[in-house]
């Protein structure tokens, strides 16, 4: 093919240790001496001939592709919207500096890119009150449905996001239906009334107008919220999986019929604990309503997410809510959400990696009045925003940031990062946690790139003892060396899209399905 042999004269002329080189690094440290820094790599790293491994050698192996990763980010509550409204009318400067560090998704920029918006559908507990959008009893014809119950301050921020980043998805999601739709009589705990399964439906559909009309065209819809959860103290709903599979059914209906036919169901939305049960039963009663299933934190282990991915191969799995508490130790923190979010979620099978609210202030507020959840210390925030219109990144930032910087497009209208198979070997092979991904390109002839997310948690030898790792790093027969430092580390380099060494039906597959934001205008960044 005229392409692979380009490349292959290109290669030779360059020799193998011109091959491939890592120019771009973005690193966070333990001792934060590098907070999310990027650092320009001159000279390169190159690709050369492989010789003797690093005490831990990373081996690449891109023939082996995994599922496509849609975005890291938080959820938008409406305690988050005002927080961040707060922040514009006091310091507009300091508001939109924040927004561009947290959502830019301009390739290389000082910029998280984070991509995936979760919206509660009526309040949840970090708003200012319990409200649905139509609070009427008994008006299942939903003519009072009204979407701007939701406080103005969620739309206009949005608007500020997406005039940032217009590929975000956004996903939208339920804690209760009204009140009057519940054995409980109030938002507030209790359960849906099985004869109004497909009322509810009717109303969710109406909730994805809703936003349609507010320009903000759902990539995807929740039934319902944590549907195990029934508490007196603030918006939640407990749901059987026989209840949510009917109005899942009902609902896909609806969306086809109204022209949302692109609109992905989502199930579950839950903790990891009940992986095997709740989510199973759902795909094998009602699997044709929903696209994928969703899960949380608070339960469980994120290898639990195999339980439900090895029944349901072909099913999507998101991973949704998390969230930190103040007190705990930063770097800890760091280790654990790599570990079980950005790398964790992923590795079992993820398309995304969410935290809980974006921001909120220092102590974890403002919430629904009488709450008792985030209880005690309180729930920390992606941001904190202070009073004086200052504000600051926690752990959980620099986490995703990290993760998010390997699987953004390249190009504008370009694939997302797609995980591909690494593994680590070496004496050391235990002080590395690695994964790594390929980002496709708008332009079948321009070269992939290749990121590793790298986190080195070889702190703790003899007692408290932070070391460096010197890794090789193993690409299509050629190798590169770099030492890690103690924290996190994302690196890149490009390839040809056809290994030098592969015959024409080997070559590196260049159509990645369903990566675009469908419904969304290309992303707006020069290159």
């Amino acid at each position: 093919m005229q392409i692979l042999s380009v490349f292959f004269t290109l290669a030779v002329a360059a020799g193998v240790s011109g091959q491939y080189q890592i120019w771009d690094l973005w690193q966070t440290t333990w001792d934060r001496s590098k907070l999310f820094t990027y650092h320009n790599q001159n000279p390169p790293i190159p690709f050369g001939s492989p010789s003797q491994i690093g005490d831990a050698d990373i081996v690449v192996t891109d023939t082996s592709t995994f599922q496509s990763v849609w975005g890291f980010g938080g959820s938008l509550t409406d305690s988050s919207a005002s927080t961040l409204n707060n922040l514009k009318n006091k310091n507009s400067t300091s508001y939109w500096n924040l927004l561009n560090y947290l959502f830019n998704p301009t390739d290389a920029m000082n910029a998280a890119g984070f991509s995936y918006m979760r919206i509660p559908l009526g309040a949840s507990d970090f708003s200012a009150s319990a409200y649905s959008y139509d609070d009427t009893s008994g008006d299942t014809s939903f003519s009072n449905f009204d979407i701007n119950h939701t406080p103005s301050t969620v739309f206009s921020v949005l608007k500020d996001i997406q005039s940032l980043n217009n590929i975000m998805r956004i996903h939208i999601i339920p804690w209760s239906p009204p009140g009057w739709m519940k054995d409980s009589g109030t938002m507030d705990g209790g359960a849906l009334k099985t004869e109004l399964n497909n009322a509810y439906a009717t109303y969710l559909l109406k909730c994805v107008q809703g936003f349609t009309s507010k320009g903000f065209r759902p990539y995807a819809i929740s039934v319902q919220n944590e549907p195990l959860n029934t508490n007196p103290t603030y918006p939640t709903c407990k749901l059987t999986a026989a209840q949510e599979g009917q109005i899942a059914q009902q609902l896909r209906s609806l969306l086809d019929s109204n022209g949302f036919s692109g609109t992905k169901i989502i199930g579950y939305d839950h903790n990891w604990s009940d992986a095997s049960s709740y989510p199973v039963q759902l795909m094998q009663d009602d699997g044709d309503a929903f696209d994928g299933v969703s899960f949380h934190c608070y339960a469980g282990s994120v290898g639990q997410q195999d339980d439900f991915h090895a029944k349901f191969p072909d099913k999507q799995i998101y991973f949704t809510e998390c969230s930190g508490t103040f007190g705990s130790d930063w770097w800890s923190d760091i280790k654990w959400d790599m570990d079980n979010i950005p790398e964790g979620a992923i590795e079992h099978n993820s398309h995304t990696g969410l935290m809980w609210n974006i921001a909120l202030d220092g102590k974890g507020n403002p919430k629904l009045p009488g709450t008792s959840s985030c209880g005690g210390p309180g729930c920390r925030a992606i941001v904190t925003v202070n009073s004086d219109g200052t504000w600051s990144v926690n752990q959980e930032f620099y986490s995703l940031a990290q993760a998010s910087k390997a699987i953004l497009p390249r190009d504008v209208g370009g694939p997302w990062g797609k995980r591909i198979l690494v593994a680590v070997g070496g004496q050391l092979s235990w002080a590395l946690r690695v994964s790594a991904f390929v980002t496709g390109r708008a332009n079948a002839s321009d070269w992939l790139r290749y990121s590793l997310v790298v986190l080195n948690w070889n702190d703790s030898i003899g007692g408290w003892n932070p070391q460096p790792v010197r890794a090789t790093i193993e690409f299509r027969g050629t190798q590169a060396t770099y030492t890690f430092p103690v924290g996190v580390t994302t690196l890149w380099w490009y390839a040809p899209p056809t290994s030098l060494n592969a015959t024409e039906a080997e070559e590196y597959p260049t159509v990645f399905m369903d990566e675009t934001a469908q419904g969304q205008t290309p992303l707006k960044f020069e290159l």
